[in-house]
């Protein structure tokens, strides 16, 4: 069972999320927060296998929220999870330590899929950006 924490600052978003994981066999969702502060806490208190990690979060954003949870967390795996759809930011999350970038736009199917493989320990980048892309594994 992969234990999956949300971090989103939009409570309808983390809801949504939340029944389509819950709707899958092998996800269980542990735990939610609304910014990065609240993320780097739940992760310490939680130890999911993976954080599905919105960018735009006050307090803390996604992209020093990843660079702390990697800090405290090395093996937890992180899913960047965006409306953000252009080079730089894939880039800077990776370089931050998230192993996985999905966009909001997407069907639902591709967060699921990347939070089996970074799950497996695969990196996992959205098909719609790696079809735009030269640099993504």
């Amino acid at each position: 069972m992969t234990r999956v924490l949300l971090a989103d600052d939009h409570e309808t978003v983390r809801q949504g999320l939340r029944m389509l994981l819950e709707a899958q066999p092998d996800i269980e969702v542990v735990g939610e927060a609304a910014d990065g502060s609240e993320a780097l806490r739940q992760v310490k208190r939680v130890m999911p296998n993976v954080v599905v990690m919105d960018i735009s979060m006050p307090n803390m954003n996604g992209l020093a929220a990843t660079r702390a949870v990697r800090d405290v967390a090395p093996d937890v795996a992180i899913v960047a999870l965006t409306r953000h759809g252009d080079e730089a930011y894939l880039q800077e999350l990776l370089g931050a330590g998230a192993s996985g970038y999905v966009l909001k736009q997407s069907a639902s199917t591709e967060l699921v899929r990347a939070i089996r493989a970074v799950a497996a320990g695969e990196p996992y980048i959205d098909a719609a950006l790696k079809a735009r892309t030269s640099h993504c594994p």
